[in-house]
């Protein structure tokens, strides 16, 4: 049984019948829609002309596949000896081996909830489509968050006509990536788009003409947006045991502390080499690849996960991508970071540790390689423009 009908748990399912699994498999989603990919969410269906949601296979592919894929179904309960999930509804399903992947909830600000404003989060499709009819032109729109989030919706609501204001509590723009490089970028960037940017303050209260901010001063506002991180969703973890608040604890294959159990995606708390700790990543890749991983352990190989954290974002006219742990080390600019493309190295002594690029993909692909196998570079090579950086894999 997987729980979870997200990214994760959708591939995970696949996974399993692609891996020899022929047993009965129930695939439990909160949702009422069947499984799709989340980064649409923040972009084509804010910015397209028709909002048409991507689902990742046909309604009838799953029977054929042999799934019995429920939807609306909120796994609230559940009991480890008896090896049984509850749902909200009162139903019961029965499981041998369970996979957790039920991903992450928005974290609420509630004192920004009380007032005249109307207050959105965005984390599933029917947030998405609330938000894309908010998004008017002419529409006044403040998102609380600088983060990934934040700024994608930013860029859509740009495009979409709106006034918007960006506020960020912390000193600068994607302040989780670590670095000052790619903030300054993205600051730029948008306030060249015509985005108002606020940092180094926070949001307190709202009035019916908009956001009062930390320094007294106020923004005015028709609409807000948070976008300030997400929490795991425990429900069900807590019920079985499991979970700490920060997530739960999987070992490199995916297995929990209980026996049979097993947990995928952004509720997963797993061990990374370039963060030098356990987190969760909350990212599109992970959530498929390390689902995947996990499926196979489950259906009987023994398939160990160790990939350095990736993520895209598209805003504007800019693909940025980001590997492993840029924070964790100095970092290295190649290129002009003016011309809308350049890349980020980040060594910890002589360890790269993380990555970033704008608008280079090309670099990216040989940038993800030399994190996962912990090659080294030199300096001079790196900032060398006529330098082939394939060239270092050969090392």
């Amino acid at each position: 049984m997987i729980v979870g009908a997200g990214q994760a748990g959708g591939r995970a399912a696949e996974a399993l019948r692609a891996a020899g699994h022929r047993g009965p498999l129930t695939l439990l989603g909160e949702e009422r829609h069947p499984p799709y990919e989340r980064p649409q969410l923040s972009k084509a269906i804010l910015l397209d002309d028709v909002a048409a949601p991507a689902f990742m296979r046909p309604d009838a592919d799953w029977p054929a596949l042999g799934i019995d894929l429920v939807v609306g179904a909120a796994a609230v309960d559940g009991d480890l000896g008896q090896r049984r999930v509850g749902l909200a509804d009162g139903r019961e399903y029965a499981f041998d081996k369970l996979l957790i992947a039920t991903g992450t909830r928005p974290r609420r600000l509630e004192p920004l909830e009380e007032g005249p404003l109307p207050v959105l989060y965005l984390r599933d499709l029917d947030d998405a489509l609330v938000l894309r009819c908010a998004l008017a032109p002419g529409r006044r729109v403040v998102l609380i968050g600088g983060g990934v989030i934040g700024l994608e919706v930013a860029a859509a609501a740009v495009g979409r006509g709106c006034t918007v204001t960006v506020v960020e509590a912390a000193p600068r723009l994607m302040p989780h990536v670590g670095s000052a490089s790619l903030s300054r970028f993205m600051d730029e960037l948008h306030r060249d788009r015509g985005v108002a940017i606020r940092c180094g303050v926070t949001a307190m209260g709202q009035t019916s003409g908009g956001v009062d901010l930390s320094d007294g001063s106020s923004v005015a506002a028709d609409i807000v947006l948070i976008g300030v991180g997400v929490e795991p969703a425990l429900g069900l973890a807590r019920a079985l045991g499991l979970g700490d608040g920060q997530g739960i604890g999987v070992d490199a294959t995916g297995a929990t502390a209980a026996d049979g159990i097993y947990a995928a995606g952004d509720v997963a708390l797993q061990w990374s080499r370039c963060h030098g700790r356990a987190l969760r990543l909350e990212n599109w890749a992970n959530a498929q690849n390390q689902a995947i991983a996990t499926a196979r352990t489950m259906a009987g190989e023994a398939m160990s996960y160790d990939v350095p954290s990736w993520f895209w974002s598209d805003q504007f006219d800019a693909n940025v991508q980001v590997v492993g742990d840029p924070g964790a080390g100095e970092e290295f600019v190649r290129g002009d970071p003016a011309s809308g493309r350049f890349a980020v190295l980040s060594l910890a002594g002589d360890e790269i540790v993380g990555g970033i690029t704008v608008n280079g993909a090309r670099d990216m692909a040989v940038l993800r390689r030399l994190v996962a196998a912990g090659k080294r570079i030199a300096l001079s090579d790196w900032q060398n423009p006529a330098y082939d950086l394939r060239q270092s894999l050969k090392a």
